[in-house]
């Protein structure tokens, strides 16, 4: 190996084996072993999915879509992770130093996991059910390529890969439309329900013009030391793109969604509906879990939670003074106008206040920020009716990108304030843009802990940080405390409401019924909600399990360090390797409290 791959894997192995404080016995060729492996797949990984590269600043391959569906490429997705996992056989892991082994079997879960999703019994679901109302690549890229998200618009370069990935992703639709008919023979479909969604949405999107496209967004904001020669030809290509090309093709899939494919949807909702279903909730709940905790013992976990947070929202509501029930307590909180926000741009500063104060107290919490800045703006229009009240979009790694939060200003009417300060902490900081900032940003990490992720992880970390708002300085109104418990709640319902939904017949008023018979969510909400769980099943468990965990481990370390705990160093230890598998953080921060805790990175 070349001096300069061994220097840069050495270093790797004493910044992971200082991460976990202990000795570093590692073996040269081990550690070099696992540095090429790592950054060979990586890379090639970028050249077989090359919006993933786009995604992080890597400009290389920016004039190409990839296909992602088709059966070639599968099948050397399923080679690659073959032959991954047989290089990682061959390193010795027991020569590595203890903590650079968080990168072995972190690599080593990836790979199985992804291997396991391309078996013939998991694959027909993965690529014949490609797109749904909620979070399909139909909804993804047109933001990608709006000239707001994460492709850049800068050069004439720029301007010409993104009119050639616009072609990949006309070819892309041509091959969703092929899944979705395969698995319309097979019987794996969506809900009636979803498919009406989706024949709306190409519907609108067939009748976008220039002026209200978001792919001809880019052109809006055209550099000003373009030349007008360039100006004006940039201009008509995209507006050729979205009248030839665009158009025809969302009418082609809204006609085929309408005409085709509505007539063979399903009343049911649930997985186990489907022909081989329940094996797939499975293997769904232990991929976002990234736990062997089965989907009865999630449920009845979720049950538990529910009854804990029920008895603190009692607390709550005494100490507001309201003299009626819980429920009527929650009637109030759904529809006191009290508590709805006055315009999209009163959140807009709302969510700016909460910044600034979470900011100014964030170094009792934290010893690292991240470099990557913060922007506040509204959910897309295109996007705003089927998404969530809010979410998070990373930045750049080398910062020049800022992370966004987006809020949802749809049917402002039903949104509510009290749980405003908690769904910044979620989304925003020290939430997912802490998370994905820190990991990103430190270029000492291999790609696979930089970029990787999994959602026990990235999600247990968001709904950990929300349990911070005390300590940031927070929740010191009982009604900001109360919607903290009440997002809290969500999180606890949704174990209930997702294995209800695919294992347990639960229909889709039920589950509905469920969240508003709980919470002090709208109907609005509760209904988007439950669509989105009935569409990406297992995901929503995530939330809480990674929570759990990670609160059962801070718990570990104050009892086991003493006096020596630092909760600055205890986040360093969590957010200083990127997204790690519950079982191999749990090991990660085992070892550290052994050595006896700090220093951090």
């Amino acid at each position: 190996m070349q001096i300069a791959g061994l220097l840069s894997s050495l270093a790797l192995a004493a910044l992971l084996a200082g991460c976990a404080n202990g000795p570093v016995p590692a073996s040269p060729d081990a550690s070099a072993a696992l540095a090429t492996l790592l950054a060979e797949s990586d890379e090639a990984a970028l050249r077989r999915n090359p919006i993933d590269a786009l995604y992080r600043g890597d400009l290389r391959f920016a004039g190409e879509h990839g296909d992602y569906l088709s059966d070639a490429h599968l099948d050397a997705e399923r080679r690659a992770a073959q032959q991954d996992l047989a290089r990682l056989a061959a390193i010795d892991r027991s020569a590595l130093a203890p903590a650079e082994r968080l990168a072995y079997d972190t690599f080593a879960w990836q790979r199985q996991t992804d291997l396991t999703d391309l078996a013939p019994a998991f694959k027909s679901f993965r690529v014949r059910l490609p797109i749904n109302h909620y979070d399909g690549w139909h909804l993804f890229f047109p933001d990608l390529s709006s000239g707001e998200g994460a492709a850049p618009y800068r050069t004439p370069k720029d301007y010409a890969d993104g009119l050639s990935r616009i072609d990949g992703y006309v070819g892309w639709l041509g091959q969703a439309e092929v899944r979705l008919a395969e698995g319309a023979a097979l019987g794996i479909v969506q809900p009636r329900f979803v498919a009406e969604k989706m024949v709306q949405q190409f519907d609108e999107m067939a009748r976008q013009g220039p002026d209200d496209s978001p792919f001809y967004g880019p052109v809006r904001r055209l550099p000003a030391d373009f030349t007008a020669a360039q100006k004006e030809q940039i201009a008509r290509d995209y507006a050729a793109a979205v009248h030839d090309r665009l158009a025809p093709a969302f009418a082609r899939m809204r006609d085929y969604l309408r005409d085709g494919y509505l007539p063979a949807t399903r009343s049911s909702v649930g997985l186990s509906a489907l022909p081989g279903g329940a094996d797939w909730y499975r293997r769904l709940v232990a991929e976002n879990t990234t736990t062997a905790l089965t989907p009865e013992a999630i449920h009845q976990l979720g049950l538990d939670e529910v009854a804990r947070i029920r008895r603190e929202m009692e607390v709550v509501r005494a100490q507001t003074g309201f003299a009626g029930t819980l429920s009527e307590f929650q009637e109030l909180m759904r529809s006191d106008p009290r508590f709805r926000p006055a315009s999209p741009e009163w959140l807009k500063q709302g969510y700016e206040a909460i910044g600034r104060q979470v900011d100014a107290t964030l170094d009792t919490q934290f010893a690292h920020r991240p470099k990557t800045p913060l922007l506040i703006r509204p959910t897309p229009a295109y996007q705003e009716r089927s998404a969530a009240a809010a979410s998070y979009e990373s930045g750049s790694a080398d910062a020049t990108r800022p992370g966004t939060f987006f809020f949802n200003t749809h049917d402002l009417a039903s949104r509510t304030t009290f749980g405003m300060q908690t769904l910044y902490l979620h989304e925003a900081v020290p939430g997912h843009h802490f998370q994905t900032s820190l990991a990103q940003e430190n270029e000492a990490l291999p790609k696979l802990l930089r970029f990787g992720g999994n959602t026990a992880y990235a999600e247990g970390w968001a709904l950990y940080a929300e349990s911070l708002g005390a300590d940031l300085g927070l929740f010191t109104d009982p009604v900001q405390r109360y919607g903290h418990l009440d997002d809290e709640m969500l999180r606890a319902m949704r174990l209930v409401v997702d294995t209800g939904l695919h294992l347990m017949g639960w229909t889709r008023k039920q589950a509905i019924d469920y969240l508003l018979a709980n919470s002090a969510m709208n109907r609005t909400d509760a209904t988007a909600e439950v669509e989105r769980y009935i569409v990406n099943p297992g995901q929503a468990l995530a939330y809480k399990i990674g929570q759990i965990t990670l609160r059962r481990l801070r718990n570990e370390a104050e009892t086991g360090l003493g006096p020596k705990f630092d909760v600055r160093a205890f986040h360093d230890q969590v957010l200083g390797t990127g997204a790690l598998p519950m079982a191999v953080l749990e090991a990660k921060i085992n070892a550290w409290i052994a050595a006896g805790g700090p220093p951090s990175y």
